[in-house]
């Protein structure tokens, strides 16, 4: 320990330095300490300085612990206290967001600043004014690409990729912001397809401190529900905005799915972690949204257009083959049958010629067999018998009288004789042999 002296007066002199005067009160001292450390490390001589966060707060300004990164004893090592204030932290703020990086407790950051000394408390802290994003970003592409070394050992990159992709994926499980474009670019496909696409929303915020939990969740609900395949869609954005998708935890749970998970986030050459873990990714949701209406527009090509076609075909050709035996029965049926109506002109022609000779052979013999009946009428015909005497008597009744029994005494007869007929009454009967005696 330095001897001091005390004087007379009061005074005291320093014995190794040689300085003389009273003792400096508390604030005189800081005031000291502070002109001294201004000079060297104040606002107009601001200093890089590297540390491990610690511990992070946010509340309009930026509040961090930061430790000495290089110390092999974490109960040793020096910890500073630093803050950003509002009006800095915000531009700030928004170039790490920008990049995707975001400051956290165990990640390493060089930040610029100036020393300041609050006297009330005690307490020397440090005035952040700038952070060094590039070395962040060196930082925060080594980890990327530590994440994506850890999940290719694991076999992760590959796990979702054995899952079978259906053929026909129709029910499609949606994790997106129904307010972004990406929703609507990658909905416009399917819906404008005219395929029967059912598309299964999982709303979620898909930027921000909340994304990754939400992504994982609403990843999870929908591997149990039921569909075909799960979408993962963003639109295009700053590598801060798409920093959720980079989040180990849902690299793990795309990589855990059963069900084949598909990712369209960003822009043409953003490349997340989730891409690389997906059963397949698309350079944009409209890319995404395409290849599943090809994928659906193939299978239906090939298992039900092209077949229906050959179907088509095949039908065609029976009824074009059928149309020829048509035809061509056709014919035979015409020929056939005017050869038939020929044949059957001439035998009708020839049964007519032959009518007509047989008809006449009738005639000819009816003819004569009138003649012969005339003739033989002629010989029978009683005026003929009449004429020689003969005569005919009948009854009343109109009946001949052909015996002798048929007339009875006193009744009238009619008799008829050549020239005329007279009325006789029959006195009585006689026989033959009487007649003849008389």
């Amino acid at each position: 320990m330095d001897p001091v002296i005390a004087n007379d007066d009061g005074a005291y002199r320093d014995a190794r330095e040689g300085e003389t005067g009273r003792p400096l009160e508390v604030g005189e001292f800081y005031e000291l300490l502070t002109e001294r450390l201004e000079s060297e490390y104040g606002r107009r001589h601001p200093r890089w300085i590297r540390g491990e966060i610690v511990k992070v707060y946010e509340k309009n300004h930026l509040y961090l612990d930061l430790a000495d990164a290089g110390a092999s004893s974490s109960a040793k090592r020096p910890i500073l206290g630093a803050h950003c204030w509002s009006s800095q932290w915000q531009g700030l703020k928004r170039r790490l967001a920008a990049e995707g990086i975001t400051l956290e407790a165990g990640r390493v950051v060089n930040v610029r600043g100036f020393v300041d000394l609050y006297a009330p408390s005690g307490r020397v802290g440090f005035t952040v004014i700038d952070v060094d994003v590039a070395a962040l970003m060196g930082d925060a592409a080594r980890r990327r690409a530590e994440l994506i070394a850890r999940l290719g050992d694991e076999g992760l990159l590959e796990a979702n990729r054995t899952r079978p992709f259906p053929p026909v994926p129709l029910r499609v499980g949606l994790v997106a912001s129904p307010q972004s474009e990406g929703y609507r670019d990658f909905t416009g496909q399917l819906l404008g397809s005219g395929l029967a696409f059912q598309i299964v929303v999982a709303p979620v915020t898909v930027q921000g401190e909340r994304a990754a939990g939400e992504l994982l969740g609403a990843l999870r609900a929908l591997d149990e529900a039921e569909v075909d395949v799960i979408a993962l869609v963003r639109g295009g954005g700053s590598k801060g905005d798409l920093a959720a998708f980079d989040d180990e935890a849902l690299a793990r749970g795309i990589a855990a799915a059963r069900t084949p998970v598909v990712t369209g986030i960003g822009h043409t050459g953003d490349e997340s972690v989730a891409d690389l873990v997906a059963h397949h990714h698309a350079i944009t949701p409209t890319k995404l949204g395409e290849e599943l209406v090809v994928t659906v527009t193939e299978w239906r090509r090939r298992h039900v257009v092209d077949n229906a076609r050959r179907l088509d075909d095949a039908a065609v050709a029976i009824v074009e083959e059928a149309e020829a035996y048509l035809g061509e029965r056709r014919r035979t049926v015409i020929f056939a049958v005017r050869d038939r109506l020929r044949a059957e002109s001439r035998h009708l022609r020839r049964q007519r010629e032959w009518l007509s000779l047989q008809s006449a052979h009738v005639l000819e013999r009816a003819a004569q067999s009138l003649v012969s009946a005339r003739r033989l009428l002629a010989a029978y015909d009683p005026a003929r018998r009449l004429a020689q005497g003969w005569s005919i008597v009948t009854r009343e009744d109109g009946s001949v009288v052909r015996a002798r029994g048929d007339v009875a005494p006193a009744e009238v007869v009619q008799v008829r004789v050549s020239d005329g007929s007279f009325a006789a009454r029959v006195l009585a009967g006689t026989s033959p042999e009487e007649s003849g005696a008389g």
